[in-house]
């Protein structure tokens, strides 16, 4: 299994150290799966913690040292209604050959949320729906 991180998961970690998208990266450091994002989500992420949690910066450069970043390849493909400003996020899911795209943000991803069938065969989830799947 590899899970490929949204920036919202990258900065819920960085100023939510406790939470479930915490666990999700510590139990992929200890082996139950791979991790990925790329430094298209992680700019993003950055940018994000600059305004709303600047001393979290720290904890999210430490966050990206274990985790791999894919390169952006955007030849790849993309759900067609997909927003434009999320197709490197799923391209670079693609591109890392990711199982899941784990994401918070459900504006722009709802339609596709468990939907692999229109999804390239990833599936797309909340960090919550995810752990619900694999702890049951």
């Amino acid at each position: 299994m590899r899970l490929f991180l949204d920036a919202n998961v990258l900065f819920t970690v960085a100023h939510n150290p406790n939470g479930k998208a915490a666990l999700t990266i510590e139990l992929g450091k200890r082996g139950h799966w791979a991790l990925a994002t790329s430094l298209y989500a992680s700019e993003e992420a950055r940018r994000n913690l600059v305004q709303k949690f600047p001393r979290s910066l720290d904890d999210l450069n430490a966050l990206l040292r274990d985790i791999p970043l894919v390169e952006l390849r955007p030849g790849l493909p993309f759900p067609a209604a997909l927003a434009e400003k999320d197709r490197p996020i799923f391209q670079a899911a693609v591109a890392c050959q990711a199982t899941h795209l784990l994401t918070g943000d459900l504006r722009d991803f709802d339609p596709f949320m468990n939907r692999p069938e229109e999804t390239s065969g990833i599936l797309v989830q909340s960090v919550a729906e995810f752990l619900g799947s694999v702890l049951e």
